[in-house]
């Protein structure tokens, strides 16, 4: 084999690659496939929505709740709410604040409640969101008790 049958041969392979029809299938395929998996992953965003609001009662509020609690003697009072995590809310004694920055809204851009003493959890405190239907006290509310 001489080198000219060999850089020819390089040549044509070199050039061979995908044709416009070919690039075109393979996009169709991968757009099928996207819109396969946004319908059954993504589907049912209520789904994603109650989750998010729950992780947010049970386990980020936690902290900043028992901190104002230690420093304090006590959880804040249903009147005080929830800014109290963020402003002194008055006399209280032992105040070490902002236990937050800032108050979250739950998934469905509303306020979450808060009550101390708690009515779900005698002897601490509920915490909740009043679900989709933006109603307090029905069964799709997402609080932190059982």
């Amino acid at each position: 084999m001489t080198f000219s049958d060999r850089s020819s041969r390089l040549r044509s392979a070199a050039t061979k690659g995908f044709t416009l029809l070919e690039i075109m299938v393979v996009l169709a395929i991968l757009g099928l496939l996207v819109a396969v998996l946004v319908r059954n992953v993504g589907g049912d965003l209520s789904r994603g929505q109650e989750s998010a609001a729950k992780l947010f009662v049970t386990a980020t509020m936690e902290s900043p709740l028992t901190a104002y609690r230690i420093d304090t003697g006590n959880y804040p009072t249903t009147a005080q709410g929830l800014e109290a995590l963020i402003t002194n809310p008055g006399n209280v004694k032992g105040w070490r604040g902002p236990y937050l920055d800032k108050l979250a809204l739950d998934p469905w851009q509303q306020p979450y409640e808060y009550r101390f003493p708690g009515q779900k959890n005698k002897g601490k405190y509920d915490l909740f969101s009043k679900g989709p239907d933006m109603t307090a006290g029905n069964d799709d509310d997402i609080g932190n008790w059982e």
